[in-house]
């Protein structure tokens, strides 16, 4: 799937909003992708699923024995991603703050695991979640997600794929353009607090 079919299937499900937005991430942004979107359409998460994991490279792909994806945003494309390699899914969450293995998921010692994420923009998630899964016994492989706003810039300490790119500019909050000042923040994921 090329960069601009997997941008017309946000643009189709109105994913891609634009305002003042206070990340996940703690940093601002006047764009931001609501993957939840783009992901209640079950035939679309699962195009975009099988179009991501056709990306991992082959000798990746074969290893993987587990998906492990964290909530809230990456239980969907988590999921779906199972669904297209052909392997069991689950997720992590955080009840007090800190990822962890919940609902009887559990890890085998040596499990081959992929995290899956919708979106990575600093990693700071990513990186909470593979912690949480070599505490729990998996070996993660690799990472992937929908959507890399890092620019090509986040380290997860293992291969990491992305289906699309985007560079939408961040800001801290001591450098937020005026036009971008001027409007109230809104936060629209998951984690509480950045």
């Amino acid at each position: 799937m090329q960069e601009e079919a997997v941008l017309a299937e946000f643009r189709a499900s109105k994913a891609l909003l634009e305002g003042h937005f206070l990340l996940s991430s703690g940093r601002h942004s006047a764009h931001y992708l609501q993957c939840a979107r783009v992901l209640m359409n079950p035939e679309r998460a699962g195009r975009l699923a099988a179009a991501l994991a056709a990306k991992l490279p082959h000798d990746i792909r074969r290893k993987i024995n587990k998906v492990v994806s964290p909530a809230m945003g990456g239980i969907i494309v988590g999921q779906e991603m199972g669904r297209a390699l052909q392997v069991d899914a689950m997720f992590v969450e955080r009840p007090e703050g800190v990822f962890e293995l919940r609902r009887g998921f559990s890890l085998e010692d040596g499990d081959m695991v992929l995290m899956v994420e919708d979106v990575v923009t600093t990693g700071k998630s990513s990186r909470e979640a593979i912690a949480a899964i070599e505490a729990a016994g998996g070996k993660v492989i690799a990472a992937a997600a929908l959507v890399d706003r890092s620019g090509g810039a986040v380290e997860l300490s293992v291969p990491f794929t992305a289906l699309v790119e985007l560079n939408f500019p961040t800001y801290a909050a001591d450098e937020l353009p005026p036009e971008l000042a001027e409007l109230p923040a809104v936060k629209p994921g998951s984690r509480a607090k950045p």
